[in-house]
């Protein structure tokens, strides 16, 4: 009879070493399984295709370029397609054909063929509400502008100069003595007026891989936005004294901060964000107008819109690099500027004369003026307003929002409310500031400049010292414009 001797622990470990390493094993060749690229989705815009691939689990991808004919390949480990890559749009977008195929017989890779130079990005979105696993592919058009129709240089120029004298009048509003301007003598002569536009940038909500707020027969809240915004953009464009600047003008996302970049860097002189949500009750209806809040939310309903709204660069994609692109620049423009006061005073200005338009031709669902944590309205120094057009979740509202008719009354609605405003209070450049000029007569404490003046003529032909004359009619620097109405201070 043969006795078992009894392990040893050193053994005992050995043996129990052996198991973990056998169950690791196991489990990972467990885990790993390959990922079907369940859709592919495409979207251009004028400075970039963002081409989407569904995905039924998390991948790993190796994305790169060749040249000679240039193209752009994007191996996926361990995945399959199941889905038919010859459908996507290509119309617009940098690429010409599609190829797709097996490597290393588990990979996928996927071959786009280009007809255009691009700066490759990618990166990959975990599950949120709307979809599953992500890889994005961005091909971003280096020297492109975002802008179909950007503004001019001269007059990109020429608001800059309104706005460094705008932000020296706010200065000296809230008593940085530092900016107030020292006493010299001017002999610049004034220049013609340039009666530039007005700028407006409008804002379609949602867009491209986020269809925003979807109807109870299907419609989408980004397509319904996008026609108000461009039958808008018409009329702004139609009206003299007034330009349109669509920030998005197709089926394409553009993320919450680079929206309101976007309208800084075309100068914009007032900034709407066109929407048509949901909420979660089908009984909500009516039109309402949203400013920026710098504090708590003005209702329960408008703190749920600012949440919902606010999460919209997590369903349509926004890489968390990308999102943040401006930072900087509009912190340093916060803390520099320090004119948020005055820009939330001019959205609420605006907000009363558009729902008061509003009011007209559609019903309101709130009486005032609305404010919340609206991420697309923290612009330092560009009044703001979200426009909720309806609830889309109603399904009254949502038949209605589809008809063309209503939607040009929206679209006239807000006009009139904007152009109420800017009537009251042009700015100092615009077509509209030199009508105002010119159809009054000057009373006594005004001057009316004319061809050959300067500043310090002015001053002392009037007995005042040029930088209270420069307080008095918020002018930064000697540039003065015929035509101009200046306010003579007293003495």
């Amino acid at each position: 009879m043969t006795r078992r001797l009894a392990d040893s622990p050193t053994r005992v470990w050995r043996k129990v070493l052996v198991l973990a390493v056998l169950i690791t094993v196991s489990a990972v060749s467990l885990g790993v399984k390959a990922a079907n690229v369940e859709s592919m989705r495409l979207w251009a815009a004028p400075d970039h295709a963002r081409l989407v691939f569904d995905l039924s689990g998390a991948v790993e991808a190796n994305v790169f370029r060749l040249e000679s004919p240039a193209r752009l390949v994007i191996d996926i480990d361990s995945s399959q397609l199941a889905t038919d890559a010859s459908t996507l749009p290509l119309e617009g977008s940098a690429i010409s054909t599609v190829r797709t195929g097996k490597r290393n017989g588990d990979d996928l890779r996927v071959v786009l063929e280009l007809n255009r130079e691009v700066e490759p990005r990618h990166f990959t979105l975990p599950p949120n509400d709307q979809y599953g696993h992500r890889l994005v592919v961005d091909l971003e058009y280096p020297g492109e502008n975002a802008i179909e129709n950007p503004i001019d240089p001269i007059e990109s120029m020429i608001r800059d100069q309104e706005m460094a004298a705008q932000r020296a009048s706010t200065q000296r509003d809230i008593g940085d003595s530092t900016s107030a301007a020292p006493e010299n003598t001017t002999v610049q002569k004034a220049q013609p007026h340039p009666k530039r536009d007005i700028i407006i940038a409008i804002d379609a909500g949602h867009g491209g891989e986020d269809p925003g707020a979807i109807g109870p027969s299907g419609t989408r809240e980004k397509d319904i936005v996008l026609e108000i915004s461009r039958r808008l953009a018409d009329r702004v464009n139609a009206t003299p004294g007034f330009k349109a600047v669509l920030i998005r003008d197709g089926d394409y996302y553009i993320g919450l901060r680079q929206r309101t970049q976007l309208a800084r860097e075309q100068k914009a002189d007032f900034f709407v964000s066109i929407h048509a949500d949901a909420f979660s009750s089908p009984r909500p209806q009516g039109s309402s107008v949203y400013a920026l809040s710098q504090r708590g939310a003005t209702s329960e309903t408008a703190q749920w819109l600012a949440n919902s709204e606010n999460r919209a660069d997590l369903i349509g994609g926004v890489d968390g690099n990308l999102s943040l692109r401006d930072k900087d620049q509009v912190l340093r423009g916060v803390l520099l500027d320090l004119t948020m006061t005055a820009t939330l005073n001019d959205s609420l200005s605006i907000g009363g004369q558009v729902l008061d338009q509003l009011g007209r031709v559609n019903r309101l669902h709130k009486s005032r003026v609305e404010q919340a944590g609206f991420m697309v309205l923290k612009s330092p120094d560009i009044p703001s307003l979200l426009v909720e057009t309806g609830f889309i979740s109603n399904p009254d509202e949502e038949r209605r929002l589809k008809s063309v008719s209503h939607q040009e009354h929206i679209a006239s609605a807000l006009l009139n409310g904007m152009k109420g405003h800017f009537e009251r209070h042009p700015p100092p450049t615009s077509l509209l500031a030199w009508q105002r000029d010119n159809q009054r007569g000057s009373r006594g404490d005004e001057y009316r400049i004319q061809s050959g003046d300067t500043l310090s003529a002015i001053a002392v032909q009037h007995g005042v010292p040029v930088s209270h004359l420069k307080q008095a009619n918020e002018l930064n620097g000697d540039v003065i414009r015929v035509g101009q109405v200046l306010r003579i201070p007293n003495s």
